[in-house]
């Protein structure tokens, strides 16, 4: 299975890095994962609702860029459905059983992801509620992903 997590911005913080570090090495026995970093387009503090589309359109761009035709795309959106980490161990191994070799998953940046990628992601996932930094989620979501082929594969990891 090849995953690629497709993120905007740049991560800085050396704790955040070193985690996703470590999950990433770890996941090296399961799948092939990428992290695609695109660059966050920058903007003013203060930006009417125009202005924010237009830099969430412009991410967007950026994130289809990186997205094959033969992607299964999830995007990471508050109004996804919530899953336990069984049901995500459940549905990844259900997308490898049918076929579906490449997964996407997307994670917007501050303003969130444009219309267009959540128009081209064919499940969106919301991980809570509640609003986590975008490089936070990163972390959050390898580790998941990590638990997840864990769970698959009858692993200790997951109580």
């Amino acid at each position: 299975m090849n995953i690629s997590i497709i993120t905007v911005g740049k991560l800085k913080e050396k704790y955040l890095k070193m985690g996703i570090d470590e999950y990433l090495k770890r996941l090296s026995a399961y799948a092939k994962v990428d992290v695609i970093e695109v660059p966050d387009e920058k903007a003013p503090e203060q930006l009417s609702d125009s202005e924010m589309e237009q830099v969430k359109n412009k991410e967007g761009e950026r994130i289809l860029a990186k997205v094959g035709v033969d992607t299964y795309v999830v995007a990471l959106a508050i109004e996804g459905k919530q899953k336990s980490s069984e049901e995500l161990a459940d549905s990844l191994d259900k997308l490898a059983t049918y076929g579906k070799s490449k997964i996407a998953f997307i994670i917007g940046g501050s303003l969130g992801l444009s219309d267009e990628v959540l128009k081209r992601a064919d499940e969106k996932l919301s991980f809570s509620k509640m609003t986590f930094p975008h490089q936070l989620m990163k972390l959050v979501l390898l580790e998941q992903v990590y638990r997840a082929f864990r769970i698959n594969r009858g692993e200790p990891y997951h109580k």
